[in-house]
């Protein structure tokens, strides 16, 4: 089986080989700190300080971890810290952000980064498309001269029958014969001389100017990273990726593919595919939502006879084209997308309908669009869906199976975060990012959040700091919720009481999945917000915080 055929397949579920990430900490003194910070009190500035019931000392974390919680502290002016219970002395615990769980690792698309075979391959491909654009190779076939040519032979050797079968004498007929003969030869000569021209005429004009994707097939480094993409379709193979690359530009000129793209195909679609954010990589997510088609008539709607499917692939690709329109081809760049496809509720292996929609699609997208998936995610995954691609399983390449990841409704969130952060996850699925209504308008996709694992019977609380006058906005949730929840500000005065803003409150699921709040803040203290999780489940917290300072 070719492999990009394989690459929007769906195999079997990835191995959970995949390590999680370790948390480590750093010793930072506190004292010195403090007194640096009230030093500079007119900046705005809070430390967050995580605390849990039980904590063990820190190791020091690696280089890496270090600079990207520097960077959020410039940013933000905050420190990111534990404190046991105990009250010993305070650790600063940076927190790791899952990274992508590289199984498998995009090649790059640097000329330079290319192995020699691949270099060769990547050259040789060059010729022949330089070769086939000077000869019209990728233009509309014209007519063909050497069937003009055989219509002008049978005709003049028509006349020569009907002249035969009207000579009485033999010597009549033999001459007439040489003389149509004498005709057809000089007939034929003209045609080739004619062909002979054409075919000079042909070659001395300019080459073609073909384009795919808004890139021209030879002209500069975008140009390369398009051909990498067919020749790693085809495992560097030169004449496969060719042919690849001559049945895709026919394709798209018989689909009229750059007409598609500005037509008018309705809305009706646009919760069943979106793209919504980034993963952490970069890349942009495209998400399928297979769950809406349960509306029967949005189904009916879609895929109840031929021409209505027909409709629906059209859609479907004028989407992934607008999509591909906004990545970017040079070296370096962000070619390819990070797809999440959404199984809650999908309808089964018995619709038909839906079955024949789904293949033609595959069908189009494999053959005509190579290597422009960096990653497919499952989420929500029913169990009849992996025991029917587990079967595909032995068919499939290494390089095939490593680009996907199967989780469960209950692994769903959590696997999720490992590939992209949790700002850029819609809120149906566990993030924090909602752009369809104005809950908290202080919150925005760009503005990142911090998320936490809180263990089973643990309470864990994230304590703001503050040095100044100001305004705290917060959001928080936990994934799935069944924990209890508070939030406190306490005073710096040894005097002064705990103010009480959010009492412990149980949250179940079906409660609001974010919870939004804010708190005026007149003298030096800190927030608490306490998050106790009496399962036996670890959780997901997920926390934003700004300061907005005022002055009386």
């Amino acid at each position: 089986m070719e492999k990009d055929k394989e690459d929007l397949a769906h195999p079997a579920p990835v191995e959970e080989a995949e390590s999680q990430a370790v948390k480590e900490k750093e010793e930072v003194p506190p004292q010195p700190a403090a007194a640096e910070q009230k030093e500079c009190r007119s900046s705005s500035l809070a430390a967050m300080i995580e605390k849990e019931e039980s904590f063990s000392p820190p190791a020091h974390p690696p280089p890496e971890e270090k600079n990207e919680v520097t960077e959020k502290s410039a940013a933000t002016n905050e420190e990111v810290a534990v404190v046991p219970d105990s009250g010993k002395e305070k650790q600063v615990e940076e927190k790791k952000v899952p990274q992508t769980l590289v199984s498998f690792k995009e090649e790059s698309n640097a000329v330079t980064d290319l192995s020699d075979i691949e270099g060769r391959a990547l050259e040789e491909l060059k010729q022949l498309v330089q070769e086939a654009l000077s000869s019209h190779q990728f233009s509309s076939a014209p007519p063909k001269k050497e069937e003009k040519q055989s219509a002008s032979v049978i005709q003049e050797t028509s006349k020569t029958e009907a002249l035969v079968s009207d000579c009485d004498v033999g010597t009549e007929m033999k001459q007439s014969a040489e003389t149509q003969e004498s005709k057809v030869e000089k007939t034929t000569e003209k045609e080739s001389q004619e062909v002979a021209k054409e075919e000079q005429k042909v070659a001395s004009s300019s080459p073609d100017e073909v384009t795919i994707w808004g890139i021209p097939l030879l002209k500069d480094d975008r140009s390369d990273v398009v051909l990498l993409k067919f020749l790693r379709a085809r495992d560097f193979k030169v004449k496969d990726a060719f042919v690849m690359i001559k049945n895709t530009i026919q394709w798209r000129r018989d689909f009229k593919i750059d007409e598609l793209v500005d037509e008018d195909l309705g809305d009706d679609l646009e919760k069943v595919v979106f793209m919504h954010g980034y993963d952490r990589e970069g890349h942009p997510v495209c998400y399928n939502v297979y769950g809406e088609f349960q509306n029967k008539e949005l189904y009916q709607k879609t895929f109840s006879d031929e021409e209505k499917r027909s409709k629906f692939l059209r859609w479907r690709i004028q989407f992934l084209e607008r999509s591909i329109g906004k990545l970017d081809f040079n070296p370096g760049g962000i070619s390819t997308i990070f797809q999440v496809n959404d199984l809650k509720n999908a309808p089964g292996p018995g619709k038909r309908e839906l079955r024949l929609a789904t293949k033609q699609a595959l069908f189009s997208l494999q053959d005509n669009y190579p290597e422009f998936v960096a990653k497919q995610v499952f989420i929500n995954v029913p169990w009849w869906y992996l025991a029917f691609y587990t079967m595909m399983s032995p068919f499939m390449t290494q390089r095939t199976k490593s680009k996907f990841v199967y989780a469960s409704p209950s692994k769903s969130a959590e696997t999720l975060f490992k590939y992209i952060s949790p700002e850029q996850v819609p809120i149906q699925y566990g993030g924090l990012s909602v752009d369809y209504c104005d809950c908290n308008p202080e919150f925005t996709i760009a503005d990142p959040a911090t998320d936490i694992t809180v263990k089973p019977a643990t309470k864990q609380t994230v304590e703001i700091i503050i040095y100044e006058k100001c305004i705290l906005v917060w959001e928080l949730r936990v994934v799935g919720w069944e924990v209890s929840y508070s939030a406190e500000f306490m005073p710096e005065a040894k005097d002064a009481y705990m103010i009480i803003i959010t009492k412990p409150t149980k949250m179940s699921p079906t409660d609001e999945p974010v919870v939004s709040n804010s708190f005026k803040v007149g003298e030096l203290g800190k927030i608490l917000l306490t998050v106790d999780n009496p399962t036996s489940k670890k959780k997901k917290l997920l926390y934003r915080f700004k300061i907005n300072p005022f002055s009386d």
